[in-house]
């Protein structure tokens, strides 16, 4: 394997923030590989995750380039952050290129509240969010879905949610894709998969999922913010969170399976982690309708705390949910692959677009952004690391030409999880924390400590990256008040 190092060595700079791996930089490449870095982020992108990006470089039937955005780091097979589209007919489909945590996303609930209204009771707030939203490993729900009911989430996602009393159908028509993908299958999707998913609708989970209680700390484009409902001094509240144990084993199920198929299609792999099929092979289309099945999962899963949520809030400010403006603004995935119509090479074509820590970015007029935002496009979703800011875009024109519509979906790593659990003590991050003003609750202080702020790079630099690059345009800045945690 060629040395990662080399790698980094062999980046040619294509603008201010857009740094190529030229094909011939590593053996069996089709495409260059993309990356969209500014000078000072550059220098904090591990060599092993440029070398992913050229790995999945060389996969069959990708078009255009191998992507990383500013968030990049190394992960499983792409690189977290990373974004590749493949030929519907002569690509692939690959697991490694969504993740275990299928659809982990952000959603965006606004309010009329003010941050007068809410510091008084941040305490009693932070304190009932986390005994009402169920968080940290293992974390069981108030729900226990039937069997049949599992297949109707699996198969209808935020659709269940909604029709069994957990929210409005306005949430719906707010969410990436109306919460659902159409096209799911149960039938590849393994009884321990099930057996996972059942106790789990309507929860947290743990790592870097969240609950958070933001305010609306700047606002950079007042036109779209007030499409998006958003204004300065505006608390809201930003929900963090995928598919739980399901998605994990949907993933690791289809895993096996498509290693295998690797070799019956006689694939010659980089790096086992890039495991792939065809993308009209059994294998593939298996994993891709389960996989399909766990996003609906997730977005269930948002859409149920979404309404625990909005009752803590009706409960402590004693008011109705239409009186204090629980609207939702959006919800986007960051680890899916979707069958997308995009322009390559000056013809329109499908393609399998794997988004792995990367969210859609997509443009004003876009078919797939809802009707509400058409004419200023898709809100995008980015959180920042615990205790520093989040920012709200709405993606532009540019998207669609530099990276298949998509952009960053947060901070980005700089430190794993045992070197941060190392480096930081959880009660003293708290501590920092509220001496600050953000409450903090978390089912464990490992858990804090290995999301301190310094284990992230600044959201503020990955965000100004795809702002500069036309890709998605800033319109507001949320800075926390409280922060849930599993």
């Amino acid at each position: 394997m060629e040395d990662a190092g080399s790698i980094k060595e062999s980046l040619k700079r294509i603008d201010d923030n857009i740094w190529e791996i030229p094909i011939g930089s590593k053996p069996g490449m089709n495409v260059p590989g993309r990356i969209y870095l500014s000078d000072k982020l550059i220098h904090n992108l591990e060599p092993e995750a440029l070398d992913q990006v050229a790995n999945v470089a060389m996969l069959p039937g990708i078009q255009k380039y191998s992507m990383a955005m500013p968030d990049a780091h190394l992960g499983y097979g792409f690189p977290i952050g990373g974004v590749a589209a493949f030929d519907e007919e002569e690509g692939v489909i690959s697991p490694g290129g969504v993740g275990f945590d299928i659809n982990c996303g952000v959603r965006l609930v606004r309010s009329n509240l003010t941050v007068e209204d809410v510091r008084p009771v941040m305490k009693e707030l932070t304190e009932k969010l986390f005994q009402s939203v169920p968080a940290g490993v293992g974390s069981k729900s108030r729900i226990r879905a039937s069997e049949s009911e599992l297949d109707d989430i699996f198969l209808h996602g935020s659709r269940w949610a909604v029709e069994n009393g957990y929210g409005e159908k306005a949430d719906l028509e707010h969410c990436e894709g109306g919460g659902c993908i159409e096209g799911g299958d149960v039938r590849h999707i393994s009884a321990k998969a099930r057996k996972r998913g059942r106790p789990q609708a309507g929860t947290l989970g743990s790592g870097n999922h969240f609950l958070e209680v933001q305010y609306v700390d700047k606002i950079y484009d007042q036109e779209v913010a007030d499409r998006f409902g958003l204004e300065e001094g505006q608390v809201s509240f930003m929900i963090h969170c995928g598919s739980r144990g399901t998605g994990h084993q949907i993933c690791t199920d289809h895993l096996r399976t498509i290693s295998q198929a690797a070799k019956k299609y006689k694939i010659a792999l980089p790096d086992k982690q890039l495991a792939c099929a065809p993308a009209q092979s059994d294998e593939a289309q298996n994993y891709f309708r389960s996989m399909i099945c766990a996003a609906n999962y997730a977005w269930n899963n948002r859409q149920i705390i979404t309404h625990w949520t909005r009752e803590i809030i009706s409960e402590v400010f004693r008011s109705d949910i239409d009186e204090l403006g629980l609207d939702l603004v959006y919800d986007v995935a960051h680890n899916v692959a979707k069958l997308e119509e995009h322009t390559v090479d000056g013809k329109k074509k499908n393609v399998y677009v794997h988004r792995k820590g990367a969210t859609r970015a997509f443009p004003p007029g876009h078919k797939d952004v809802p009707q509400a935002y058409r004419d200023v496009g898709q809100p995008v979703l980015i959180p920042g690391s615990m205790g520093t800011a989040s920012f709200v875009l709405h993606g532009a024109e540019a998207s669609m030409d530099i990276s298949f519509g998509s952009a960053c979906h947060g901070a980005g790593r700089v430190m794993s999880r045992a070197h941060a659990k190392k480096e930081f003590h959880g009660e003293d991050i708290k501590s920092d924390l509220e001496k600050s003003g953000i409450m903090v609750r978390a089912a464990h202080p490992s858990v804090i400590a290995e999301e301190a702020p310094g284990v992230y790079k600044s959201s503020s630099d990955v965000v100004n990256v795809v702002h500069d690059l036309g890709i998605a345009r800033k319109v507001a800045r949320m800075m926390p008040l409280g922060v849930v945690k599993g």
